[in-house]
């Protein structure tokens, strides 16, 4: 299995809370995000493939000393979205991947429960947070995604997305497929995720959902969310030390 970070963006939300820094790149007890993330991909045999824009050389600098990474830099990053790093590493998407934000803090738990999962695609989402967060989905009863967005409205929404998706070799072409012709059609502003999405807009394909459970995580937008993930970690040190 491969895995892609995407690290490129500017991160403008927390950017004058954080002096200009990578949000992929903020210390976690010391360690880099990002760092943590590539080495626990790394413990599962997982290849790493890092997608760099914004302040590329500090990302890299905070996986000195890690080997097996593959580097790719979206030159475009501050005009363009997700999708345009992905589309820079495409010659990387030959085998099963996951796809993930960069700025996202999880758990062993939350890896092992989406490279396990034998639906393809699956995206992870968290069916315990919905009235606060950044990207919601209304799922139907086997879990497939029917509705999406930012500002999908309270009613709809069952779950909110993690950051994190799996894209197994079954499904590879024809996502890469689809990712070519988005690009071709200039809709680089777009998520990677859209990608996904665009097949649930006419039930081309089900892409399907697999639950955290509640289990801690957090995609960093704003510094609420960095000093949840260090009141999280001070506090789960605190346990194991007493």
């Amino acid at each position: 299995m491969k895995a892609i970070l995407l690290a490129a963006g500017r991160g403008t939300r927390i950017a004058r809370h954080v002096e200009m820094v990578p949000k992929s790149t903020l210390l976690i007890n010391g360690v880099p995000l990002i760092r943590r993330s590539v080495e626990l991909l790394q413990s599962h045999g997982i290849e790493c493939v890092v997608c760099t824009g914004y302040k590329e050389q500090q990302v890299q600098d905070a996986l000195a000393g890690l080997n097996n990474i593959t580097y790719y830099y979206n030159p475009f990053f501050d005009i363009t979205n997700s999708i345009s790093s992905l589309w820079f590493a495409r010659e990387e998407l030959n085998q099963e991947l996951l796809v993930m934000n960069a700025d996202v803090f999880f758990s062993e738990e939350i890896l092992e429960l989406v490279i396990h999962d034998e639906r393809d695609p699956v995206m992870a989402i968290d069916y315990s947070r919905v009235k606060e967060g950044d990207y919601f989905f209304y799922t139907g009863a086997d879990g497939s995604i029917e509705k999406y967005g930012k500002e999908l409205p309270l009613e709809q929404r069952t779950c909110e997305y993690v950051g994190m998706a799996k894209i197994g070799k079954d499904f590879l072409a024809q996502f890469v497929q689809r990712m070519d012709e988005m690009i071709r059609t200039q809709k680089y502003n777009a998520w990677w995720e859209n990608v996904l999405y665009s097949f649930t807009d006419e039930n081309e394909q089900n892409i399907y959902t697999v639950d955290v459970g509640g289990r801690f995580w957090a995609e960093i937008d704003f510094l609420d969310d960095y000093e949840r993930i260090m009141n999280y970690v001070s506090g789960k040190k605190n346990k194991e030390e007493n």
